[in-house]
């Protein structure tokens, strides 16, 4: 057939395109869209242009600083949606046929994950060196929305979502402590009643976040609420508060990273800590999990306690 769609595609390059296309209509961006490809936003721009000046038909409008589909682009884009659903599923298909010599793992991450997940990374690369690895580290609600539009192979989450239908498979421990600086007046006191910490200053997570769901499920256990100092993004800032006096702090013992620990940051022995919630593999309900998934799952089963169970011994001595 010398006319078919598939050699006009092929002819003019515009296989690439509609991948372009297609990320930039998902995130309605095309700056978002240059970032998650890793090109420069002129080139995701270039790429747009072509593929609508072969198609013949604008594909985006842009009304003050947002772009919109047009209808001929929202037909492209359900389109491209079937398209790259079934080539996903061909090449899950040709890696199962494969083996574990090729293929790839994606994987998505909460942010507190980010402490221990690449040494589990590290010891399945060293089994499977030809697997191709990406990984990315987002906060709870980024994570969610990347689980419902089923981006990645695999999640990791301590806090799973509960209005999406998921499977869940524990792989370990996520012990949650109270951190403050070296020097606070509880450091070294045996025993804090959990009313002790009425009068602290809390540095927290930014609403959505799983940790600060966690912390507001231990102070309604106790029936009051936290002082907040402050909200941050990041458990990275929250130490460096911790560190410059301004709280006290309820995290993850992964935050301290598993090979140092911060010498200013201290653990207080608050009764009913360590709060242990647990590390969980997650997945859509119906997904079918490629080979290369689920060794990565295997693995992590055998020897995730193994890989972190030295460093939290010592960071709880």
């Amino acid at each position: 057939m010398p006319n078919s769609p598939i050699k006009r595609y092929l002819r003019h390059g515009m296989l690439p395109q509609l991948a372009v296309f297609e990320t930039v209509a998902r995130l309605s961006s095309f700056t978002k869209a240059a970032d998650a490809l890793h090109l420069a936003q002129p080139t995701v721009s270039a790429q747009i242009k072509k593929l609508s000046d072969n198609l013949e038909i604008p594909l985006f409008e842009q009304i003050g600083k947002k772009i919109y589909l047009t209808p001929a682009g929202e037909k492209l884009y359900d389109g491209c949606k079937s398209l790259f659903t079934n080539l996903e599923a061909i090449e899950e298909s040709l890696s199962d046929l494969r083996g574990l010599e090729h293929g790839r793992l994606r994987l998505g991450v909460s942010t507190t994950g980010k402490y221990f997940v690449p040494r589990l990374l590290a010891e399945f690369i060293k089994a499977h060196p030809k697997i191709d690895i990406s990984l990315q580290i987002h906060n709870r609600n980024t994570l969610i929305d990347r689980l419902a539009r089923n981006e990645d192979d695999l999640y990791i989450f301590s806090n799973p979502p509960s209005d999406i239908e998921i499977v869940t498979q524990p792989i370990l421990p996520n012990p949650m402590v109270v951190f403050a600086r070296d020097d606070h007046p509880l450091a070294g006191k045996k025993i804090i009643k959990f009313e002790e910490l009425k009068n602290e200053r809390f540095i927290m997570r930014e609403p959505g976040s799983g940790t600060r769901m966690v912390t507001y499920e231990i102070f309604d256990q106790h029936q009051f609420d936290p002082k907040i100092q402050m909200e941050l993004s990041t458990n990275e800032a929250i130490k460096q508060a911790i560190i410059a006096g301004l709280g006290i702090s309820i995290l993850s013992q992964y935050t301290l990273g598993l090979d140092t620990s911060e010498p200013r940051l201290t653990i207080l022995n608050v009764e009913d800590f360590p709060i242990n919630k647990n590390w969980q593999f997650v997945y859509p309900v119906g997904k079918q999990t490629s080979s290369v998934a689920r060794a990565f799952m295997d693995l992590v089963r055998k020897n995730a306690l193994t890989l972190v169970e030295e460093h939290v011994g010592k960071t709880k001595d």
